[in-house]
């Protein structure tokens, strides 16, 4: 007997395929801060329309990645100065705090399995391919934050976090990743108090972490 149920929508738009391919490069700096986005160029570059990079270029602006701007049109969004870098630690140490207290607090077990998970990944070192492991590294630390944002159980504390991390990942060329073993360690202190449900732990842990986090970071803008 034939199904009756209709037919499943693909996933995956060019619209969509678009925004993936201009997301990655603004993130990795193929098209840096500040660029004019030429729109006529990218849709030769990418042979398609220029609808579908309009509509992905909307999505970007939304996520905080361009701008809009008039008689000048999009361009790619700007590196935080040194005192909007503190402001955003200062708004992530107010989100993320609250988040790793929530998580501690509210996680299913398998929310705190996949953190624990997470911050015990091993990223491998590739030394003739230091940009790929770079990207890995960041990819894990974001996917970290998310997993702990997503299993507070607050989708207006995820959402708001999601918001601030754009801003992060422009920066994240500068990372400094010979710091990368105490980033991890850090990760699995916030991840084993998430794990024993110590709300106290947690937010102590994620405190540490951040300011840590800071300190090292700052020293991009010297």
């Amino acid at each position: 007997m034939a199904s009756t149920e209709p037919p499943r929508l693909r996933r995956s738009t060019l619209g969509d395929d678009v925004y993936d391919v201009l997301r990655a490069r603004i993130l990795e700096h193929s098209m840096r801060p500040d660029d004019r986005v030429n729109i006529d160029a990218l849709a030769r570059d990418l042979e398609v329309s220029q609808t579908p990079i309009r509509e992905a270029l909307a999505r970007l602006e939304s996520d905080g990645l361009v701008r809009k701007r008039p008689l000048v049109g999009y361009t790619v969004s700007p590196l935080l100065t040194r005192a909007e870098y503190n402001h955003l630690f200062e708004m992530r140490l107010l989100l993320e705090c609250a988040t790793a207290r929530c998580a501690a607090e509210r996680a299913t077990s398998a929310q705190r399995e996949s953190i624990i998970a997470e911050a015990a990944t091993s990223i491998a070192r590739e030394p003739d391919d230091p940009g790929g492991w770079h990207a890995a590294f960041t990819t894990h630390d974001a996917r970290f934050h998310d997993l702990i944002a997503d299993a507070s159980g607050n989708p207006l504390l995820r959402d708001g976090l999601e918001r601030l991390h754009v801003h992060l990942h422009l920066h994240r060329r500068y990372f400094p990743y010979a710091h990368a073993g105490t980033t991890i360690a850090e990760h699995q202190r916030v991840a084993a108090a998430i794990g024993a449900g110590d709300p106290d732990a947690a937010e102590a842990a994620m405190r540490g972490h951040l300011s840590a986090a800071r300190e090292r970071q700052l020293t991009a803008f010297d």
